[in-house]
């Protein structure tokens, strides 16, 4: 039986990646990750550890300028910042949709810009700030990690 909602706490940006890579294991089944946390909570080093476990080579940073960053590897991922889009509507004109049926893992940070559903098999992560290095990461949907 897998749960429902799962907790993490991390004590280091290291950590944080650590988890990622462990969670990237678990990921074969879903299409979207969904990020949701204040700046500087560790967003970004999970999806490191995350695209590092998916077996991605290319360097890892936030996408804030491109809007979204492409990873490759056997399984693609594709690092959206959802911080610079007015709404919805420009998430559907940078081609949301052909993302989603390339097969890719959308990892998406600023989630909480949306309140639009995002599609069935999504993973949602909430990222809390504890410490200077700490973090609580709940994962909800964690049945779709199963």
């Amino acid at each position: 039986e897998c749960p429902m909602i799962e907790e993490y706490n991390t004590a280091s940006p290291a950590e944080t990646e650590a988890f990622g890579e462990a969670l990237a294991k678990r990921c074969a089944r879903v299409p979207v990750i969904a990020m949701y946390g204040d700046l500087g909570s560790g967003k970004t080093a999970l999806v490191r550890g995350l695209a590092r476990g998916m077996g991605c080579l290319d360097p890892v940073s936030s996408p804030t300028y491109n809007i979204v960053n492409e990873y490759r590897g056997p399984r693609k991922v594709c690092h959206f910042d959802l911080y610079r889009l007015a709404d919805a509507e420009g998430l559907w004109e940078i081609g949301w949709e052909d993302y989603l049926l390339s097969g890719a893992l959308c990892v998406l940070e600023w989630s909480e810009r949306f309140d639009e559903p995002f599609p069935e098999g999504t993973v949602y992560l909430r990222f809390e700030k504890t410490g200077e290095n700490s973090r609580r990461i709940r994962v909800e949907g964690a049945e779709n990690l199963c």
